[in-house]
């Protein structure tokens, strides 16, 4: 099995427990769905050009703005943080599950998840 194989099946297996976690914590099923896809509006900056593209969506596509929401939810008790950082961890591992990944700047089509 390759690393990114591996790299694969383990961002499957986490879209599955943030899924899980969102339905056990009671939130709408069906926003879930909607919202899921909303991380890719980072992909706006494309329009630019390739390398404000990639800045633009790696920010929308890493892990650290997530765990933020979820660090400030457990300070507030604001669910809606908690549901928000959920769908957006749900959304990036969607996609690093399909092979997807951070952006280089060179062109849409390489990530860093090819490389491996």
């Amino acid at each position: 099995m390759t690393n990114k194989t591996i790299l694969q099946l383990e961002n499957g297996v986490l879209f599955l427990l943030a899924l899980s976690l969102y339905i056990k914590l009671g939130f709408p099923i069906l926003y879930f769905f909607i919202f899921l896809l909303l991380p890719d509006v980072s992909m706006v900056g494309y329009i630019s050009n390739p390398a404000i593209g990639a800045k633009i969506y790696n920010l929308g596509h890493n892990l650290v703005f997530p765990v933020l929401l979820t660090f400030i939810y457990l300070f507030s008790q604001t669910p809606l943080l908690l549901a928000i950082a959920i769908v957006w961890s749900a959304h990036i591992f969607m996609d690093r599950t399909m092979g997807y990944g951070l952006k280089y700047s060179d062109e849409f089509k390489h990530t860093h998840i090819q490389n491996l």
